[in-house]
This record gives C-alpha cells, structure tokens and sequence, in this order.
C-alpha cells in the first residue's frame, strides 16, 4: 500500500490566520503533539519574517526535531538567497531538516505583486533551490498560485527546480481557486509533463476557500500526488487549509479505495485537535468532520435505535479511533494520584514530578466543586496547565459583589515574586470590574477585543473555558483560563494574556506563503 506523506503547516500557515498566533512556548507544545501524533514533516515558521518566528522554529527544531524518531523540521522562506540562508540557521539543528522555499509563478502575481517576467522569477527559482541544496539534501519547492499560473510555463519552472536539486515538488492552491476534477487533471498532467518528477516527492497544498480544500487533496491523491500540506482543524489563511483530520481518517477508513493511507497516529487527532483549541482559543464548529462535539452524536430516533443495535449502522469511525474519550465519569474527589496518573495516560498524557503535582493540587480543587469528573474536564486541565507560560502574576483573591440595581465591584489579590498586591476596581458587570481591579493593581491597561466562553462539559456545574484577546497598547495578545465559576475563569485568561504581554517581544512581521 502507497504512503502518503502528512506534511503539517499548523504552525506556519495555519498561525498565519487571524486570531491563531501562538508564542514560542505554544509552538513547541504544539510540536511535540505533532510528534507524537507522527506527522512526517512540521513547517515550523517562516523564519525570516520576524525574530520571534526564527527562535520558535529554531527551538522546535532543537527540542523537538533532535529527538528520535522525529518528523523533519522544515522552514518556509522566499527565493530571496538571505530569505534561505535565515532558514537554515533555524532549522540546522533538526536530524531531518527541510528547506522550503517558494515564489510566485501566475501571470496575476507577476504582473501585481512581484512585477518581475517569467524569465527573472525561473532564474530566482534554480539559484534559490542551488542555494538551499548547499545546506541540506531536503529541498522543497512551490510555484505560489500554481493553479492560476500558465501551464507550459509551471512545468518549465518545476524541471528546473528538479534540475538544481528540489527533492519535492508542492503544487499550491493557493487561493482555493480549483475544483477538483480539474485540479486531478492538472496534477496527472504534471507527472506526465515534467521532466524529472518521478524521481521526486509530488506534494500538493490546497485552501478552502471554495471548501474544496479536503477534496482536492485526496483527488491529488488519486492523481499521483504522495505528499500532503494542512493543517490541525484546517486552520490557515482566509477560510483555512485541508483539515489534517479528515485527510487522514478519509485515508485511513477508505483504504480499499484509494490504496494509500498515512504513518499518522489516529488515536492522537483528538488530542491534537482539542490542544490546538486551546492554545489559540478557538473551537472547533460542532459540526466538524471527525473532531466536532457532534461528528459522534446521534439524536435521531432512527439513528439511536440503529446504533444500540449495532455501532456499525451509522458510525463509519470509533471515537476510539482518534481517540476520543468514550468513558465520561472517571474520578471523584476521594481519588488518589495514581488514579488520576492513570486516567491521564489513558487520555495521551503521561505527566510526572511536578507536572503530576500541579494537575493533582487543580484536579482535587475541581472535584471538591464538582459531583462528576469528566475526561474533558482532565484535558482542560492539563492543556490549561501546559499553555501556560512565565507568569509574573498570579491569582491569589477574588470577590465579586454584582446584581440587580448594584454596581458591580470586585476586590483582587494577585502575587508576584513574593509580594501580594491587592486592589478593587468597578464596572458594567462583574468581568468588567475584575479586569479593573487587575489594571489597578498591575498599571496594565487592556482594551478587550474578543471574549469566548464555553463549557468544557455539559451540566450546570461545568468547566467554563474563557478565551480573550487584548490589545496591549498596540500589543494584541491571547489568554485562556478555565474554572467552574466563569468569572474566575475570566480573571485567569485576563491575567494570561496580562503575563504574555508583559513578555512580548518586538511586534510580528507576517507574509503569506503557499
């Protein structure tokens, strides 16, 4: 059976879209979920567009990519020979680095964006790729806008990229444009048009923009393509990439017919999927394919009976398959610790020392609040716990006085270093003045762009997991915080955000890639 290749660029182009940026310390949790899930490639970064997306995917390819067994690390960079030789010095580190550089090819971007001829950007191309192949064998290539770019002149390009030495060939959609009859054609076309293309790896990289994304992957597939770009939830520029997930389990449950499936380790997408909610603090639609809260729900008559008679009936997947808890109730607050080590095993997490420690300490403060422990509520903990980075200040104190014809108030205690800070503070309602309270205490004023609140399970006694995004003084950072009362939960995520403003380095620089 053929493999296919899972090249994953959630944290370059799916970090890329609004709202989904994530810090050095989120990138590397990240990447080790990806390892652990067994993706064959992670796209760190696009490390010449800021000094921030450099360290995070030199520190992946440190941490993660020196460990046995791991993915390549690869890192995007344009045709420009500084733009690569930036990449290197990220990714130099990994036992399997990657070079993936990129230029545009479609007579639109030419004209409009590069204002170059054809001619200038095939010569950027062969001594971009001569350059890169100076610092590692895996080189990959993408003609940017490959599905609006002429034809003869695509394949012109692409041989002689494969001439100067590019092992992989990514063909990009990159803006959603194809549909996919006619994307297989194009792809097939390339195999038998190119010179030198069986001897390298045929990748594709679609967008969503139509919601062909997933689509044409897999008719790439069925045209000769072995290697596939996307991402976890199908995050990424404007409506996102191929979704990972649904890849993967269409391969998976379909192998009888495409003949081809994946190294992935099914049993770690919902993992996956539910750390990356977390890190960016946004969900998944419930609707979604394999990881949305209702992919295994039935509430259908018809459909309840067939499935009490047989699973099989109108489940084509097990929640198991990609991990997905089936044993709600776990623990209670008599649990010990070996128990709750245990349970989170089962889960995917194996936590230790303090790790352990800490997710024990906040599991026994939940299970005194809660009748019913529930395996999404272990998760919430533990990827709260993991997403969390230095914090300068913490929460000690909170008390809230709001109602009916009351102004709301709030009085907060916060520890840093050693010393505890206490203040009060008013507003609309009681998250309005507990976020006053911290500006008093901390002289951190943040302008509330977006807030989220959800339950991480059902019932009146649930965790309440609270997503924001403030603005800084022009510093526009994510926080998240979880708690069975929301408005701690808000106190949390506020405070989260607070501490990674508090460390933010110089602002961004982004640019957009295949």
């Amino acid at each position: 059976m053929d493999r296919v290749i899972i090249f994953d660029t959630t944290l370059r182009d799916g970090e890329q879209s609004p709202g989904f940026s994530m810090n050095t310390m989120e990138k590397l949790e990240m990447a080790r979920q990806l390892a652990r899930l067994n993706v064959d490639v992670i796209e760190a970064g696009f490390p010449i567009s800021s000094e921030e997306d450099f360290e995070a995917t030199r520190e992946v390819a440190r941490q993660v990519g020196t460990l046995e067994g791991a993915p390549a690390i690869c890192g995007l960079s344009r045709v420009g020979l500084g733009d690569i030789d930036r990449c290197w010095e990220a990714v130099k580190y990994a036992r399997r680095p990657r070079i993936h550089t990129f230029v545009a090819t479609s007579d639109i971007h030419l004209k409009y964006k590069l204002r170059k001829s054809r001619a200038e950007v095939l010569k950027a191309a062969v001594e971009a790729v001569r350059h890169a192949r100076g610092y590692c064998e895996d080189v990959e290539f993408s003609p940017e806008d490959a599905s609006r770019t002429d034809f003869d002149y695509m394949c012109d390009v692409l041989s002689a990229v494969i001439d100067a030495g590019a092992r992989t060939i990514n063909i990009p959609d990159t803006v959603g444009y194809a549909i996919p009859r006619e994307w297989g054609e194009r792809i097939a076309r390339i195999r038998d048009t190119v010179r030198g293309v069986e001897g390298v790896v045929l990748s594709v990289h679609c967008h969503n923009d139509l919601g062909q994304a997933v689509a044409n992957s897999l008719t790439a597939v069925m045209s000769g393509a072995r290697q596939i770009e996307c991402t976890v939830n199908g995050i990424g520029e404007r409506a996102g990439n191929a979704s990972l997930e649904e890849i993967v389990m269409a391969l998976h449950t379909r192998r009888d017919f495409f003949g081809a499936d994946t190294r992935v380790r099914t049993e770690e997408i919902f993992k996956s999927s539910r750390l990356l909610s977390h890190i960016t603090g946004i969900h998944v639609q419930p609707n979604k394919a394999v990881v949305g809260e209702n992919a295994f729900a039935h509430e259908a008559g018809i459909h309840q009976d067939g499935v009490l008679k047989e699973k099989l009936t109108y489940e084509i997947m097990r929640p198991e398959d990609i991990g997905r808890p089936s044993n709600k109730l776990v623990l209670g607050k008599h649990s010990g610790r070996h128990a709750l080590a245990a349970r989170l095993h089962d889960l995917g997490f194996d936590l230790a020392g303090g790790d352990l420690d800490r997710a024990f300490r906040t599991f026994k403060d939940l299970a005194d609040r809660k009748k019913e422990v529930f395996d999404e509520d272990l998760i919430s903990i533990v990827t709260d716990e993991a997403t969390q980075g230095q914090e300068t200040y913490t929460l000690e104190y909170l008390h809230c006085i709001s109602g009916t014809g009351v102004v709301p108030s709030a009085t907060v205690k916060l520890r840093r270093d050693d010393q505890i800070f206490q203040d009060s503070g008013v507003g609309d309602g009681p998250v309005d003045a507990v976020l006053a309270a911290i500006e008093a205490i901390t002289g951190m004023k943040g302008r509330l762009l977006d807030y989220a609140l959800r339950s991480a399970t059902s019932g009146k006694d649930a965790i309440g997991e609270v997503s924001m995004k403030i603005d800084f003084d022009g510093t526009v950072v994510s926080g998240r915080g979880s708690s069975t009362d929301v408005i701690e939960a808000s106190a949390r995520a506020y405070l989260s955000a607070l501490n990674r403003a508090v460390q933010q380095s110089a602002p961004r620089m982004k640019e957009v890639g295949p």
